[in-house]
């Protein structure tokens, strides 16, 4: 169903008419269109006046848009967007984002998106740190929402019982998997990265075991490699955490357990960042599991900088 011009414009308060945008490709926009053709008759003025600014925009502005720019436009505010999204199924603008972006990045060249992005922000500092935050903190919120209790009670689990861990990330994934295994060994699990690809990456997956767990960080790509780690976990009976954005679905069935790292929709952020934080969360739980053993290690690593002078 399309919204006119005059529906836009707030002329037709009470009925859900069709309206024509240059931006119904977008397959996230049209789910969100669809969503509040449903329930148009049921939303508030308040949120009608949300609704109204969020099809007027194109995927482009909706990436960079914060909930404070939206409540602006639609003379509301920003805890009335977040509100308004969430009657429509949204965790929240981070989860619609995200939706929006995966079709506009998997087609979009990444110098293009960089010029949208400086195009964007321009030169002005203040808006540049406003965006950057704003990106930040959905991002963690959003990231929050997408792991249970239980599913966080798993992948600990298997961190604990595991008798060595590995790492696996390739390019921006790979820092991140290299912190994990940093702050793990610091507590105390033996823990190693596969920091390679291709030919001797080989080398590396010979180390798994049967009591091993294999931790594979990644957001959307299913590679080769990474087909090959899950085959080869699945072959001599490690147990698999995989960190994903958008492969959930694909590898259900030959994981042990999942949990969800959503990815920048803009590039403003570090690709890892919900990664690197979700990591952190592993961390602090299994110390909180053995607290004496992280304590134990924690202590021997300062005194082995003590000693090496520093």
């Amino acid at each position: 169903m399309f919204v006119t011009k005059r529906w836009l414009m707030g002329v037709d308060d009470t009925a859900m008419q069709s309206f024509v945008t240059s931006n119904t490709e977008n397959s996230a926009l049209t789910r969100l269109r669809s969503r509040i053709a449903e329930q148009w008759d049921t939303l508030s003025k308040t949120e009608r006046a949300v609704c109204r600014v969020l099809t007027a925009m194109s995927p482009e502005r909706l990436l960079y848009a914060s909930a404070a720019e939206l409540g602006s436009q639609s003379k509301t505010s920003n805890a009335s967007v977040v509100r308004t999204l969430q009657t429509l199924g949204y965790s929240g603008l981070s989860e619609l984002k995200q939706e929006v972006a995966a079709p506009f990045t998997s087609t979009v060249a990444p110098e293009v998106r960089l010029r949208t992005r400086l195009e964007r922000l321009g030169q002005n500092l203040d808006a540049i740190q406003r965006e950057v935050w704003n990106e930040a903190q959905e991002l963690i919120t959003l990231t929050s929402s997408m792991n249970t209790s239980d599913e966080l009670s798993a992948a600990v689990n298997l961190i604990v019982h595991a008798e060595s861990v590995h790492c696996y990330g390739l390019g921006a994934s790979g820092m991140v998997a290299e912190h994990l295994a940093l702050r793990l060994r610091r507590i105390g699990v033996p823990t190693s990265v596969l920091s390679t690809d291709g030919f001797r990456l080989a080398d590396q997956a010979m180390a798994l075991g049967i009591r091993d767990l294999l931790i594979i960080f990644a957001p959307g790509r299913m590679t080769r490699d990474i087909e090959t780690l899950l085959d080869q976990a699945q072959l001599v009976g490690a147990n698999t955490l995989f960190v994903t954005d958008e492969l959930g679905e694909q590898v259900s069935g030959r994981v042990t357990a999942t949990l969800a790292a959503p990815h920048t929709p803009t590039g403003l952020t570090s690709e890892g960042l919900a990664g690197i934080l979700l990591g952190d969360v592993l961390v602090q739980a299994v110390s909180a599991v053995s607290p004496d053993k992280a304590l134990r290690n924690s202590q021997s690593l300062n005194d082995l900088r003590s000693r090496l002078g520093y």
